[in-house]
């Protein structure tokens, strides 16, 4: 008695097709194996399978099973494949009768019966509607999940009794609803908001044109000058997600099990602060079974990674080419995973180790020498991929006990509806393109959309020269330069707008 049932197995962040084989010989000692190179969490189903099948009143076949994991090459990892084993079982054995070829089945099975919340199952959503199966069988705490693809019926089930009766006619599962993108609420809790910060009005307005254009920016000042603050209130002036950049979030937390239980999708950019003891492969990627890092789960938000200096220099020059790229790469024998990885990056530090060197009220306790160890602990190359760089100065006491500050103050949701009118101009000007903002265009791209006139031309040659600036700095200024047009909601580009982007360059003349 042979059964077939389908299901998936993840291999980085996408969805493979998996048929699960199940023979049930009419000969041979009662025994219960699994092949097809599965882990330790898919052998122990053999345990889980029995006990959910048993106390859920069904009857389990004493014979010899043989279940097979095609294709048999593709290691299987995690407890998923329980569902889709229990049911090739019971067809198998002839106590379900139906026809489950259009169906794909995935979840984790507990001792009773029940199903546990499963990762990757919006991954499972877009892989059956690809594939062009009509029906998913899911775990009821993952259905809202999957419900935001269409075009698929999904069966939310609660526990595998549940899903016998459905099969064979006697009770049936309600579909879950399909969900509308723009009904789910966008409003992000954040920790601050712009109102609540005192002075720093240059600081904030290079946050203003990091939100709108999604470049890079480093924070350089001393202790308490309210780097950290400015950071955490930046997500409350990103732009929405766009549709598709939420699914894109949302299957990299489906994956990764950061995705809490019942919740659809991601609607709010991630904020993301690794502290700076993180390891290579926690903030890059990686591992026996390679999975993102932190720079993925930030992807289409903010990696903030506060005291820049202290992350370990290895860790940090593997921020090279995600930066450049916008995705990871990790190589392994059996084949190369991509992870995307397309974010804001805001790094901050203070100016030497003791952290008051250049501060006007406090004395700096280092020595001129360990002042420019401390700051080549980050490379050149490094902060050369940075676009903005910005000095915070200490607050003066006179703005902290300021009581019109409210008042006088722009709220992060006035200026979110800034950023997003620059947003939508970017959008319109790459239609039909991958760039989503202006920290994406290539340098062919640049010289299309980002035009200069002769006096613009000419005061850019200029400053080059004198400020010493690389390529790569030369063509990231001009991307800067463009945001701050958008921000005007002017088509061209003005000696001002490169004036202004060339403020925030690191000022080295030798």
């Amino acid at each position: 008695m042979l059964s077939r049932v389908f299901s998936s197995a993840i291999v980085g962040l996408e969805s493979v097709l998996i048929e699960v084989e199940v023979d049930i010989a009419s000969k041979g000692l009662p025994s219960f194996t699994i092949v097809g190179l599965p882990d330790k969490a898919v052998e122990e189903a053999r345990e889980r399978v029995k006990s959910a099948v048993v106390n859920s009143g069904i009857e389990f076949p004493e014979r010899k099973i043989i279940v097979n994991l095609s294709p048999a090459d593709l290691p299987k990892t995690g407890p998923s494949f329980d569902l889709p084993i229990a049911v090739g079982i019971l067809t198998a054995f002839k106590l379900i009768n139906a026809d489950i070829k259009d169906a794909l089945f995935f979840g984790e099975l507990s001792l009773d019966g029940t199903l546990r919340h499963t990762n990757g199952v919006l991954a499972l959503a877009m892989l059956a509607k690809e594939r062009g199966y009509r029906k998913i069988f899911i775990p009821n705490v993952n259905a809202k999940e999957a419900s935001i693809i269409n075009g698929i019926e999904i069966y939310p089930v609660t526990s595998l009794l549940d899903l016998f009766k459905h099969l064979n006619n006697i009770e049936q599962i309600k579909i879950q609803p399909n969900l509308d993108f723009s009904q789910i609420g966008t409003e992000v809790d954040v920790e601050f908001d712009f109102a609540d910060i005192a002075g720093q009005e240059q600081t904030k307005r290079a946050m203003i044109i990091v939100a709108a254009g999604g470049h890079n920016i480093f924070l350089r000042g001393v202790p308490g000058a309210g780097k950290t603050m400015i950071a955490r209130a930046l997500p409350g002036i990103l732009p929405d997600l766009t549709e598709g950049e939420a699914l894109e979030v949302t299957k990299i937390y489906s994956v990764t099990g950061n995705l809490p239980a019942g919740d659809s999708v991601i609607k709010f950019r991630p904020f993301r602060a690794p502290h700076h003891t993180v390891s290579r492969v926690g903030l890059i990627g990686g591992g026996s079974h390679p999975m993102p890092g932190e720079i993925s789960l930030a992807h289409r938000g903010v990696l903030f990674l506060d005291e820049f200096p202290e992350f370990p220099r290895h860790v940090l020059e593997a921020l090279r080419q995600p930066i450049e790229d916008g995705i990871v790469a990790v190589s392994r024998a059996a084949g190369t995973l991509i992870f995307p990885a397309k974010f804001i990056l805001v790094a901050a530090s203070n100016p030497c180790q003791c952290g008051y060197f250049g501060s006007p009220d406090k004395k700096c306790r280092c020595l001129p020498g360990q002042v420019e160890r401390y700051r080549k602990r980050v490379s050149g190359p490094i902060m050369d991929r940075i676009d903005l760089h910005v000095e915070v100065p200490a607050v003066q006491v006179e703005k902290l006990t300021a009581n019109s500050l409210q008042q006088t103050a722009k709220t992060s949701k006035i200026i979110k509806r800034e950023v997003q009118d620059a947003r939508d101009i970017q959008t319109k000007r790459y239609a039909g393109m991958k760039i989503k903002c202006n920290a994406e265009l290539s340098t062919k791209n640049i010289k299309e959309f980002c035009p200069l006139d002769q006096e613009s031309a000419n005061f850019l040659r200029q400053s080059v020269t004198l400020f010493q600036l690389s390529a790569r700095s030369y063509f990231r200024l001009i991307k800067v330069a463009r945001t701050i047009a958008d921000l005007r909601g002017a088509t061209n580009i003005e000696v001002s707008d490169v004036s202004e982007a060339l403020q925030y360059k690191p000022k080295n003349v030798e």
